[in-house]
């Protein structure tokens, strides 16, 4: 039986007729960059995330690029996050000026530990961004509790776990802000890039507003420089949409994440660890393996889909080799980008391919 990594026409074919309606609106309607949908997806989104203000914006990577921005975070400060993430957490520093300060992460959750960020923070830290990584978040108690004590804002990278909660809140109002990406293949994607940043300050929010289009305020009034961060009308009509399922489809990724629990127990794989003030929602069901790449290759074989995420450590990528870190630095890190392996996860999957990729890992024997 062929079990894809991922299969996004399954989605639409549920929700076509919606989806195409609301984008007839917008063309329609002809207001095609922020506008009435993008307003009435942020007023939907807040609500979700139990957030005063969402403010929609052009993609993920950008929502952290205007969080960061909005703190003046820039040349000679410091901001503190995992190596084990996707490149734009801490490309987004970079791109400021600012340097990325890596801390490693905990084995099981794979999400930044929380017990090694005060021994790296200096005089220079302005933030610290921890990621929700693969649809858990940080345990953000003991992170505000040092941001408070240092005077640090808290940026929480939630660009994989929309609807994840720890202690019954939902991510992304936490922290100072909270970044969102809805590239497609996230639990909530638009029909291209898109993203958000969510925060509970009145002052910040408008901040992020007026840096989302150019920095002007009234139109062709600089306060600030801003850029072109604007989310597409047409995104946010199809996000209003899908914003609507989103909690069905994470109860059904937790639902597969169950079955793989059950199936893979007493196999050679380690499955997820979700600690348990933690609702996650399963971006990523990752597993791992000292065999993965071998595990890899069988799967594929049996034309079963999988994905390594992620195979190199951000310390050690050739664009931060300037930043003083070496191999061995983060030896947690570094392990995992050796042993983990993504599996199919998404809500549409069937039993009977969960239980066909539970039994080739079953089978799986290493050379």
């Amino acid at each position: 039986m062929q079990v894809p990594m991922l299969d996004l026409k399954l989605q639409f074919a549920g929700i076509k007729q919606e989806v195409m309606s609301a984008i007839e609106d917008v063309c329609d309607s002809q207001m095609l960059c922020l506008g009435p949908a993008v307003q009435a997806f942020e007023h939907e989104a807040a609500e979700f995330c139990g957030c005063k203000h969402a403010i929609g914006v052009s993609s993920g990577s950008d929502a952290l690029i205007i969080a960061l921005m909005a703190l003046n975070v820039g040349p000679g400060d410091e901001v503190i996050t995992t190596p084990f993430t996707f490149f734009a957490t801490a490309g987004a520093i970079a791109r400021l000026g600012a340097k990325p300060v890596f801390v490693d992460v905990d084995p099981g959750t794979y999400n930044i530990d929380p017990d090694l960020i005060e021994a790296s923070i200096t005089a220079k830290t302005r933030a610290i961004i921890p990621v929700h990584l693969f649809g858990q978040m940080a345990q953000m108690e003991p992170i505000m509790a040092l941001a408070r004590k240092h005077n640090l804002a808290v940026v929480e990278d939630a660009a994989q776990s929309i609807g994840a909660e720890q202690d019954h809140v939902p991510c992304g109002g936490v922290g100072t802000m909270g970044c969102f990406s809805f590239y497609p293949t996230k639990n909530l994607g638009a029909f291209g890039d898109g993203g958000m940043v969510t925060t509970n300050d009145d002052d910040l929010a408008q901040i992020l507003r007026i840096l989302r289009d150019h920095g002007q305020h009234p139109r062709y009034f600089y306060q600030r420089i801003g850029g072109n961060f604007r989310l597409d009308a047409i995104q946010g009509a199809v996000l209003s949409v899908k914003i609507k399922s989103l909690d069905d489809w994470s109860d059904k990724r937790r639902a597969n994440a169950a079955l793989y629990d059950e199936l893979l127990a007493d196999t050679h794989v380690t499955c997820p660890v979700i600690e348990s003030n933690n609702l996650s929602v399963y971006n990523q069901y990752t597993i791992r393996s000292s065999h993965r790449d071998q595990l890899q290759a069988y799967l594929a074989d049996k034309q079963i889909g999988s994905a390594i995420f992620y195979p190199k450590a951000l310390h050690v990528q050739d664009c931060f080799a300037d930043q003083g870190y070496s191999p061995g630095d983060f030896p947690v890190t570094e392990t995992l980008c050796q042993e983990v392996l993504s599996l199919p996860i998404f809500p549409e999957l069937t039993e009977d391919q969960i239980r066909t990729v539970a039994r080739a890992i079953g089978d799986f024997s290493p050379a």
